[in-house]
């Protein structure tokens, strides 16, 4: 791990988060300049909806915030662990930054508590609510289409059709879920005219290639 600035925590965190996604990106697309960072692109979506969330909820920012940028560092490195080793590196990392102490803690379990795009038990606490929510409302409207659509298009290996690519969107069966679980009500909100959005959008796709709309 480089040099922190520890005057700076917010920086801290997106300077690692960036190298990971970076990493992910080479790894996934095989090219030593990815065309596109998924994993960037997302996590920087997370944080502005998580910060709108806390305003909405009155959560704590500077939790909400950390957890947003630190989410999913791990996420590269073992996928169905990474919100446990994501908690951990939290823990590891914050103290070493000018980020609040007595906050820490709150990070990492907001960190911990993140996975999974449906729940079948609501979180308690705030913090872990509001990055819930965040992280799965960028993962249901349109802006899953262009985060999630040019990271499976850029792999290499993978070949696609237009209708192949239609398919990928519109049998995504859990976004109603994902919806339903929702813990805040600006997220259920939001989450409910996303989804909306996004099927009107591959519906409209559709009458397109097939010249209904002629």
């Amino acid at each position: 791990m480089a040099k922190i600035d520890k005057k700076s925590w917010r920086k801290a965190c997106q300077k690692e988060m960036e190298k990971a996604a970076l990493k992910e990106a080479k790894s996934r697309t095989g090219k030593k300049t990815p065309a596109f960072m998924y994993r960037w692109e997302h996590v920087q979506a997370v944080v502005a909806q998580a910060l709108k969330l806390a305003k909405k909820t009155k959560a704590d920012k500077e939790i909400v915030e950390a957890a947003a940028w630190l989410h999913d560092i791990k996420k590269f490195e073992d996928g169905p662990k990474h919100a446990k080793l994501g908690a951990k590196f939290a823990l590891e990392f914050l103290p070493k930054t000018d980020f609040p102490a007595e906050k820490i803690d709150a990070v990492a379990a907001a960190i911990s508590v993140h996975a999974g795009l449906w729940r079948d038990k609501p979180l308690k606490n705030l913090e872990s609510q509001v990055l819930w929510d965040a992280d799965k409302l960028t993962k249901i409207g349109l802006t899953a289409a262009f985060h999630l659509l040019p990271n499976e298009l850029l792999r290499p290996g993978r070949q696609h059709t237009t209708e192949s690519i239609v398919a990928f969107g519109k049998n995504a069966e859990w976004q109603s879920k994902t919806v339903a679980s929702f813990h805040t009500e600006p997220a259920r909100k939001a989450g409910a005219k996303r989804l909306k959005s996004l099927r009107k959008m591959w519906d409209q796709v559709e009458k397109e290639l097939a010249g209904k709309d002629l």
